[in-house]
């Protein structure tokens, strides 16, 4: 169960429209107001059927404690569906929060407002140190491979053995220093890596449930980018027009960085036979949770990566030691992976996502590790562009003691790339495909950290799935195989944009995207109605995504909304403009808070502006109205 506890003036709703799941009710319930209230917005979750009383005692005991700190008589149980990806049952989400209501009535003045029903609501916070808390209640959960949730019988997960490997695997945690020397990681000073000193924590710990919402999950609905989808299993996102545009660019980008590098895309299908034989092995060495359907009376799996599509198709291909290495590409929309629901929030974590895959084959272990590097690189380069820089991400390098004692100087060169310790994981035994991997790491403002690009060094699939290439004697060899992806997941390249955006504000800086990937890069304002043509000429002349906000708002209203936007270039147009012919633009990347940086230039001048600023990188045109007037709310 997820609470927001806000503490307000006073809190009111009012009732507008029924859900399929709404919850019959009274007039008198239609709408509502308490004065001098705690609010409780409330999400009651999957995990909270599993000990329905549990979950309310949990949520009383918090939602107590805060009130008595805050002094508050008078308590609002509001549902908010918002606050989580992983929510219950309807009729388990009703039988909790009544609990609630039930269980605080005894103490305090409570009302409740109703379920399933779209309301609208007003809330005035009052501002104080404790009057928005958070919390995460996780009840005792029941044991036993089923239990029952409201009437549900849950059937225990299949987990593959390379997962419960992972779980039990013993390893040794360094930190690896561009010097080559290797540091016992409990005991490395992080002075000036404090970065790094999170993520080693995270790592070690492998405390991956997350107990609130970090920063971009209200980021991502505020620029109505993408939100939790409710009728969908949790961690299945639904994406808004700019959310969809922003995918897009970046799926576009990736794809011609692979093409680049002489990658063949190609498409695979989503869903596979669990018992087909090489893949029901491969199924046990990826370390990964799947979800299961049933077709035909065959149980199918879906994927979590294209790696089964592509080496299938490699089976089947004649490969010449001419053609490698040979590189194969596939954006998956989607890769399924059955993700542990507390580690499910917002774009960092997903059951369904975009991932580029690519695979490599190469000739032998010397070419494996001289293509590593050079994706290595690669993978900088590509985040670079996107926006998340080397200073953004930390280092993870994982391997087997044999393999690092054979190519100690290589793995030290990964280090002396970036310029700074990156952490190593160490095994005695091998208990996965690979022998060499590494990922890019972001770790966001809850201290949490996610994988974006990654390489690893395959030796065991080309002889699971019988590839071969024939060499130049004829003879008939087995490639070593390296998987990269350049980015990591699509959807988390947006999350760490957000969440470094949102720690920027947090430090005082103003927080925006890189100009490509902002849905609109210029906004244009007419001060008044007499400016309405003279502010569709310059929107013709500008060759980018251009809106013009003809709303019948004040300019100072369009300036703060567009702020809220982060819209990049802010064009402000009146008499003097149209006398003059130029514009006055506010130049988002060059201001500070309350101190914006105002240019007057001409049209021509923004255009060259904006294409120096956006070369080389993939355009795509306004996903929405020109005209915000013409705009629906998605939110």
């Amino acid at each position: 169960m997820q609470l927001l506890l806000i503490h307000s003036d006073y809190i009111e709703y009012e009732v507008k429209k029924s859900t399929p799941v709404a919850e019959k009710i009274e007039d008198s319930f239609k709408q509502g107001r308490l004065e001098e209230a705690l609010t409780a917005f409330i999400a009651v979750e999957k995990v909270d059927e599993a000990n329905v009383e549990g979950a309310i005692s949990k949520a009383v005991e918090e939602i107590k404690s805060v009130a008595t700190q805050v002094k508050a008589e008078n308590i609002m149980v509001y549902p908010y569906a918002h606050l989580s990806s992983d929510l219950s049952s309807p009729k388990a989400g009703v039988a909790i929060l009544k609990g609630i209501e039930d269980a605080l009535s005894g103490e305090f003045i409570v009302k409740r407002a109703p379920f399933g029903w779209y309301k609208a609501f007003k809330i005035s916070c009052k501002g104080h140190p404790l009057s928005e808390l958070s919390r995460s209640i996780i009840p005792d959960e029941s044991t036993g491979a089923e239990s029952s949730t409201c009437g549900e019988v849950v059937k225990e997960e299949v987990v593959s053995e390379a997962l419960k490997a992972e779980s039990t695997a013993k390893s040794y945690w360094h930190v690896l220093t561009p010097d080559g020397e290797l540091h016992d990681a409990t005991t490395f000073d992080f002075t000036g890596h404090e970065n790094l000193g999170k993520f080693v924590d995270y790592e070690i710990s492998k405390k991956r449930a997350v107990e609130k919402a970090p920063p971009h999950v209200e980021l991502m609905r505020r620029l109505e980018l993408a939100d939790y989808e409710p009728g969908s299993d949790s961690g299945n996102m639904r994406y808004y027009p700019k959310g969809r545009l922003m995918k897009s660019l970046l799926e576009t980008y990736v794809l011609e960085e692979t093409s680049k590098v002489d990658a063949m895309e190609v498409e695979t299908p989503l869903m596979y036979d669990m018992n087909h034989p090489t893949l029901k092995k491969y199924l046990d060495r990826f370390p990964a949770r799947q979800y299961s359907i049933e077709s035909d009376k065959r149980q199918m799996f879906l994927r979590f990566a294209a790696c089964f599509g592509q080496f299938l198709m490699n089976h089947d291909m004649t490969i010449s030691y001419k053609n490698l290495p040979l590189k194969m590409v596939e954006m998956t929309r989607y890769s399924f992976r059955k993700e542990q629901r507390g580690e499910l929030v917002g774009l960092r974590r997903l059951r369904a996502f975009t991932m580029p895959d690519m695979h490599s084959l190469c000739a032998d272990m010397e070419g494996a590790i001289d293509q590593f590097g050079k994706q290595y690189n690669m993978c900088i380069a590509v985040l670079d562009k996107i926006g998340i820089k080397v200073d953004d991400f930390e280092v993870a390098i994982r391997f087997t003691r044999d393999f690092y004692n054979e190519n100690k100087d290589f793995i030290t060169q990964l280090a002396k790339t970036v310029d700074k310790p990156v952490l190593v994981e160490m095994w005695d035994t091998r208990f996965f495909y690979f022998v060499l991997k590494f990922e890019f790491n972001f770790v966001d403002a809850l201290a949490k950290a996610s994988a974006l690009s990654t390489v690893q060094i395959d030796v065991e699939n080309a002889e699971r799935y019988d590839i071969n290439y024939i060499d130049s004697d004829g003879s008939a060899n087995r490639p070593v195989i390296l998987h990269c992806s350049p980015s990591g997941a699509i959807e988390r390249c947006i999350y760490g944009l957000l969440e470094k955006e949102a720690m920027k504000a947090e430090e005082g800086g103003v927080p925006m995207l890189p100009l490509w990937l902002s849905p609109t890069q210029v906004r244009v304002l007419p001060i008044a109605d007499k400016h309405m043509d003279y502010a569709m000429q310059v929107a013709d002349k500008l060759n980018c995504r251009v809106d013009i906000d003809d709303r019948e708002d004040t300019v100072g209203k369009k300036i703060r909304e567009a702020g809220r936007e982060w819209i990049p270039y802010v064009v402000v147009v009146g008499d003097s403009e149209m006398e003059s012919g130029t514009i006055n633009v506010t130049i988002r990347a060059e201001s500070e808070p309350k101190k914006p940086v105002k240019v007057e230039m001409t049209p021509e001048d923004l255009n060259a502006r904006i294409a120096s600023e956006t070369e080389g990188m993939p355009y795509k045109g306004l996903c929405l109205a020109k005209m915000l007037s013409q705009r629906p709310k998605f939110l």
